[in-house]
């Protein structure tokens, strides 16, 4: 089968193969590669497909357009979500829940299990991250073996901003790559930081110059795609259990219920609202 015959393009996620390299886009450009319900069903869909694919042999996860993510999408769920996409996971007696909280949580529920899935595959998975990685779309670039970023590209933790506290794998994998106090330090001061310092504190693999991104990022692939793929498999369960990981499902539980609880306080709405106003947030500590 050749490689055209095997892409396949969702509403906003497009999966290709490059040889043996599975190739997973965020194409939703005109809203930072935000995610809404339906993009992150898609994605978690592209995600298991090509995770358990035994052809792949190793995965790159990109964004469109010069955007990696920007984690779920702030403007989805201001308007309420949608009705049909938030009744999707909900049983049939009963009405499709309502607030912010519950439009996070369908959204999270499909990419926890994305990462989950990512982390564990017996394969290698890059992030090419060129241009802005925040708030989830750090946390899902965090959850990858490998980080290649192009020199224009920014990464930032965000989610205190609008008073959230932390999902997408973000305080799991943070404070496991730079420790506990730089953990800390990023998430409070919340700095946004250059590729460049990214990778001075172990956020990024490799830091390429822009025009020899896709060039280098398809190299890498097809490099990895071509060694051991078994023993790349068998370390990278190793070093999940030696880091931990056997407990990342139940902390992105935990990381779920802690976001819901915060979307729906009085401090999300005024960080929301100040959000789309361009101004500073007045917060109450509520």
């Amino acid at each position: 089968m050749r490689d055209a015959e095997r892409e396949t393009t969702m509403e906003h996620i497009e999966t290709r193969f490059d040889g043996a390299v599975g190739i997973i886009t965020i194409n939703r450009r005109e809203r930072f590669n935000s995610l809404d319900v339906r993009t992150a069903r898609d994605l978690r869909r592209a995600g298991l497909q090509m995770a358990r694919n035994q052809a792949v042999r190793a995965i790159v996860l990109r964004g469109a357009g010069g955007v990696f993510c920007s984690g779920a999408d702030l403007k989805y769920i201001a308007a309420g979500g949608d009705r049909a996409d938030l009744a999707y996971l909900t049983p049939a007696s009963r009405p499709a829940p309502a607030g912010p909280g519950a439009v996070f949580k369908q959204i999270l529920e499909y990419l926890h299990s994305t990462i989950s899935e990512l982390r564990r595959a017996p394969k290698p998975v890059v992030a090419a991250v060129d241009g802005m990685a925040a708030a989830g779309g750090m946390g899902l670039a965090m959850c990858c073996d490998l980080v290649v970023a192009s020199e224009r590209s920014t990464f930032e933790y965000a989610y205190f901003k609008t008073a959230l506290t932390g999902a997408e794998s973000s305080t799991f994998f943070l404070p496991r790559l730079v420790g506990l106090r730089r953990a800390m330090d990023l998430a409070l001061l919340n700095p946004r930081l250059s590729a460049r310092e990214a990778k001075e504190i172990g956020l990024v693999s490799l830091v390429v110059a822009d025009a020899a991104f896709e060039a280098e990022v398809i190299g890498l692939g097809r490099r990895l795609a071509s060694g051991p793929t078994a023993s790349y498999a068998a370390a990278k369960q190793l070093m999940n259990e030696s880091a931990g990981v056997d407990r990342l499902d139940l902390h992105l539980d935990r990381e779920l219920e802690a976001l819901v609880r915060a979307a729906d306080s009085a401090d999300f709405a005024e960080g929301l609202d100040a959000f789309f106003a361009r101004r500073p947030p007045v917060f109450s500590g509520t």
